[in-house]
């Protein structure tokens, strides 16, 4: 294989993003002082150029213009040109995201930004293309653009400072919170879920039209919702995630989903698979059958929790970031979505006389649904498939079973889409809660010890010896400081953590965390949370990302985890800044709650009569394990557990739940209070579920 020709700056990079552009004729730098310096010292416009590893139209754009010296030329002659890994780097995403989308109204990645050579933005989009393909997509090329960018700068700067100057003061003014004089009661929750309704797909399932994504939280507070008594609810969210299991959006073969649909019924993906939003499925799913008893959604919880587990934990039990869209064809083209569909003719050559049964349940034609091949799904119930070809349901289901574990072996040859290997702690955060949940839900150890195992490496591998938690790690090395998603979702999954297996480990941490999110995020002026830590390094304005998008924000998992917290610990601290940052935000939520699930399932917790439960006695004996299983098994989003183990002295010093409680009759004992009134101590399982559900 012949040497690169170019390497630029991102050769250091630990950032599998930044690493693939390493080789472009661009003069890349990564985001950094050397790079901003040199840009006031060359008085230069800076391009940031934002992406990530699993992103389809980043890799397009990078083949037809970063790859191309002549492009590649006019941004060195006349830019500073700085790449940018969205996953890394969220605060500088976030702020040029928001400008972006200030100037045009949409956003997107590639995000594509330029900066004055103080970082002030005057001018960005998303995906420029080439000369040949401007007419087709009636756009500028993005050599039209730069060069007119270069010109403007040279001749009229002024203007491109005015109206940097107007965008910066557009982003300090939608970082700072409004206080509004909305009701904070059931109410506010009671509205939300009629808006929500309001843009159920009530044919398909999910929100809105193409292109679909799945937004598990705003499905999370469906649960919860019909466990206020709402059954409407609980049919929006079961529609939905059978449509989404049933669909393309599902890998029907190796389990776990891709990123959205690009259309309204959930056929077609975007073939990228991201941590964050299986780890967030996954648990839905789980909490949904320990809500409705329907093995149909655990079989689809397990299936995603066992991708995450065969292909995106790393050997030292952190989990990788993404996985591409596109691979390698057999003649050597990388194709979105190649590793993942079929032609009639493979499936019948790996499974033979099955194949007219597997094809005709998964919908696999001559012409296929994308590109003249087949994403698997399964458009009408079994039951019908079985009737229309005259087998038994039984053996349609064999045959499923069959093909599906071969497809997985043949699947396995083709040439697999790359990964981002890094591990990143936010998103570890949620996996870490997904296997916890399970873990309780279905009493598997494997699923504990991966929880347990991921909570040991995110403590030890990304935290500093001075307790700062960084955000990405990779062979061996954490970098960038940790943003409060960071600290807010890691404690997330380690309280999820401390619900199943009763070590006050996961507390002391917990806690630990909390207060160090406190000192580094909370803006005491406004009443929520910044993004990025006091101390960390100057920009054009303090981030403050509040709506929960593809992952939950900072602020809604922030105060999710300090109300647990409170209910714990007892500690009003942690209850008075969930309150007042819940207050600053209720506006927001009876505006747009499709854009705020997580802070809505915050709510939720924050008006709900909260049990405080204790259990006291050897988890190992019969009689422990009969009344752990009886909060474990059960959806309860309104319960917090403690866990008193015989000679724990630590436990005590860490909740009041578990000080003074004794087994009563020397038998495992339940301990359940409600806004510190406590009911009669019960030995019996039966007892503490009917104390749990009345």
């Amino acid at each position: 294989m012949s040497e690169p020709v170019h390497i630029n700056r991102l050769i250091h990079a630990t950032s599998p993003y930044l690493l693939q552009h390493a080789h472009n004729p661009v003069d890349w730098y990564p985001w950094g002082e050397e790079a901003l310096e040199q840009a006031r010292r060359e008085d230069k416009p800076i391009l940031v150029s934002i992406g990530y590893a699993a992103c389809h139209w980043c890799h397009v754009m990078e083949h037809e213009s970063f790859e191309d010296p002549e492009t590649a030329a006019i941004m060195n002659e006349h830019f500073i040109n700085i790449k940018v890994d969205r996953e890394e780097r969220p605060d500088i995403d976030s702020i040029y995201m928001a400008a972006v989308q200030a100037m045009n109204q949409r956003g997107g990645w590639p995000l594509n930004v330029f900066l004055l050579p103080d970082g002030t933005p005057f001018f960005g989009g998303t995906y420029f293309p080439p000369d040949e393909k401007a007419a087709r997509y009636q756009m500028p090329s993005f050599k039209q653009v730069l060069l007119g960018i270069a010109e403007t700068f040279r001749k009229r700067r002024d203007e491109l400072v005015k109206s940097g100057q107007s965008i910066v003061e557009h982003l300090r003014e939608i970082s700072t919170l409004r206080q509004t004089a909305e009701s904070f009661d059931a109410g506010l929750l009671n509205a939300a879920f009629q808006e929500i309704a309001d843009g159920f797909d009530d044919r398909d399932g999910g929100f809105g039209g193409a292109p679909k994504f799945p937004q598990p939280m705003v499905m999370e507070f469906l649960l919860r919702y019909h466990v206020r008594g709402d059954a409407e609810a609980l049919h929006m969210l079961t529609q939905t995630l059978y449509a989404m299991a049933r669909g393309g959006i599902y890998d029907q073969i190796g389990g776990g989903f891709h990123r959205y649909s690009v259309d309204d019924h959930w056929l077609v993906p975007h073939f990228e698979k991201m941590l964050y939003d299986n780890a967030q499925l996954a648990r839905l799913y789980v909490e949904a059958f320990q809500a409705t008893g329907d093995r149909f959604l655990l079989r689809i919880a397990d299936e995603t929790l066992a991708y995450m587990m065969r292909e995106m934990l790393h050997p030292d039990g952190g989990f990788y970031s993404t996985q591409d869209a596109d691979s390698l064809t057999p003649s050597g083209h990388k194709e979105e979505g190649a590793f993942f569909v079929w032609t009639p003719d493979e499936i019948r050559e790996a499974l033979g006389e099955d194949a007219t049964l597997f094809n005709a349940a998964f919908d696999v034609t001559r012409h296929g649904n994308f590109e003249g091949r087949t994403i698997l799904h399964l458009p009408r119930p079994l039951e019908e498939v079985a009737r229309v070809t005259g087998v038994t349901l039984e053996r349609l289901n064999d045959v499923i079973a069959r093909g599906r574990a071969h497809l997985v072996e043949v699947r396995e040859r083709r040439s697999r889409p790359d990964r981002d290997e890094k591990v990143l702690t936010a998103w570890n955060g949620m996996a870490l809660r997904a296997f916890a949940v399970a873990a309780a839900a279905t009493g598997r150890d494997d699923y504990l010890a991966v929880a347990r195992r991921n909570a040991d490496f995110l403590l030890h591998a990304l935290r500093r010896p001075d307790g700062r938690v960084q955000r990405s790690w990779k062979d061996g090395k954490a970098t960038i400081p940790g943003y409060l998603e960071d600290y807010a979702l890691l404690i997330d999954g380690l309280l999820a953590l401390y619900h199943v297996d009763g070590n006050p480990r996961w507390l002391s941490e917990s806690i630990t965390l909390a207060d160090a999110m406190q000192t580094l995020f909370w803006d005491v002026r406004q009443g929520a949370f910044y993004d990025a830590a006091a101390d960390h390094e100057a920009l054009i304005t303090r981030p403050r990302d509040v709506s929960d998008n593809a992952t939950p924000a900072g602020n809604s998992v922030a105060v999710d985890v300090l109300l647990r917290l409170a209910a714990l610990t007892g500690d009003e601290t942690y209850r008075s800044i969930a309150d007042r940052t819940l207050h600053a935000m209720s506006g927001l939520i009876t505006r747009f709650p499709l854009g705020f699930g997580r802070l809505l399932c915050a709510t939720d917790f924050a008006l709900a009569r909260v049990r405080e439960t204790a259990i006291v006695g050897d988890p190992a004996s019969a009689d422990a394990q009969a009344l752990l299983k009886t909060v474990h098994r059960a959806y309860l989003p309104h319960v917090v557990l403690a866990q008193l183990r015989p000679g724990d002295e630590i436990a005590p010093t860490l909740t009041p739940l578990l000080r003074d409680r004794d087994q009563i009759g020397g038998k495992p004992t339940a301990y359940v209070c409600e806004g510190f009134a406590c009911k009669l101590p019960v030995t019996d399982a039966a007892a503490l579920r009917e104390q749990l559900f009345s």
